[in-house]
């Protein structure tokens, strides 16, 4: 074969896998058949194929048949896997949106279906026993108008008993003769202070008893009007107030719908007791729980559930030697004892003190008395003996 007839024939397939390259065997197949075909039919002159020719024919034969069987070229597969890549992520898009927007309107349905039903329910007139409709203010305004007033008016009602007391007089008036009614008043807090909560996965939730509570009860009773005001709730408390207090010592108790919440916290109003502030003493832990009139309580250290505490004890003698002493305002007493954080442990260090200064006062009243000379009286000898 002469070199003038193999040159054709490699031009021909070098421009065969050029085309190849830059995307035609990435076409339809009936584009890449109708190649491989011509290139097939040329053949150089004298019916002789050269090598080159065959090469290409050989490679276009390969890459039709990779084709045919699913398997796209390398570079044509990756342009459309990248193509179908970011048309799925549009659509995920699409979609998410089209939920989101979806939720969105179910949400705003539900909610506006919710409003008119509260609106319906508690912006109607309440009805007697007889199912009859009681009129109110709200009666001469519009439909839409006295629903809305009504939904409003109890929703500031029920707001009103969750912040204020039950009512502005606590405890029934104070008792008359010929019945007994104690000078003194005795607000007491149950958690804490009384009793302690333990948990454990075995008994659940415990209340322990603190030492001393029988002896201050019974130390106390003919002297305070003893009331038990704590910040549980009544169907928790009132089982525990009869655990400590067989013999009825308590008379009166006040639960959480009967504080007033501010800030966080439960308040008890002392003016809200129905009895002289001046003769009231709140007991608690907490100092937010008598903020409304802090020169009428004592805040005590939170008990810790141990048996070996006796601050029930000192705490008796302490408000017995109030009541004995016939304070006319007891807040006098205990504003000296506001900002100590013992109160208790302050009391016992001021009797020490003061027992301390007695037994120093009469152990110098037993002393005998020595005759003291004075200037005074040397002068007045001497003006009296200079006359005679």
């Amino acid at each position: 074969m002469s070199a003038t007839r193999v040159f054709p024939m490699c031009v021909r397939a070098s421009r065969g896998l050029l085309r190849l390259r830059s995307g035609v065997v990435g076409t339809s197949t009936p584009a890449l058949v109708d190649t491989v075909r011509a290139l097939s039919t040329e053949k150089p002159p004298g019916g002789q194929v050269g090598a080159t020719g065959g090469l290409a024919q050989a490679i276009l034969q390969e890459r039709l048949q990779q084709q045919s069987q699913g398997q796209p070229a390398p570079e044509s597969g990756k342009a459309e896997g990248d193509g179908e890549q970011a048309g799925g992520d549009k659509k995920q898009k699409e979609n998410t949106a089209y939920a989101k927007k979806i939720v969105f309107r179910l949400a705003g349905l539900m909610g506006l279906g919710g409003a008119v039903s509260v609106i319906y329910l508690f912006g109607t007139n309440s009805v007697d026993e007889q199912g009859n409709q009681i009129p109110d203010e709200f009666d001469k305004d519009l439909p839409v108008v006295q629903q809305l007033k009504r939904t409003f008016k109890y929703f500031q009602d029920y707001r009103q008993m969750i912040i204020e007391p039950t009512s502005p007089k606590l405890l029934p008036d104070p008792l008359k003769e010929p019945y007994y009614q104690p000078p003194y008043t005795l607000v007491l807090e149950l958690t804490d202070v009384l009793l302690h909560p333990e948990w454990s996965l075995a008994t659940g939730w415990r209340f322990k008893k603190r030492p001393g509570i029988d002896y201050m009860f019974q130390q106390l009773a003919p002297l305070y009007e003893i009331i038990i005001f704590t910040a549980e709730t009544g169907m928790t408390a009132y089982p525990l107030i009869d655990s400590i207090d067989p013999q009825g010592f308590v008379l009166y108790r006040l639960f959480r719908d009967a504080t007033r919440y501010m800030e966080g916290h439960h308040v008890k109003d002392v003016s809200c007791l129905n009895r002289d502030s001046s003769k009231v003493i709140v007991v608690d832990c907490k100092r937010e729980a008598f903020s409304l009139q802090p020169f009428n309580g004592m805040a005590l250290k939170k008990w810790d559930g141990s048996s070996d505490d006796r601050t029930l004890y000192d705490l008796a003698n302490f408000l017995k030697a109030i009541a004995l002493s016939g304070v006319d305002d007891v807040r006098s007493v205990l504003e000296n004892y506001a900002m100590e954080d013992d109160p208790i442990d302050a009391f016992k260090r001021r009797q020490a003190q003061l027992a301390q200064e007695e037994e120093q006062r009469l152990s110098e009243l037993s002393r005998p008395k020595k005759q003291v000379v004075s200037l005074g009286s040397i002068a007045s000898r001497f003006w009296r003996s200079k006359q005679q």
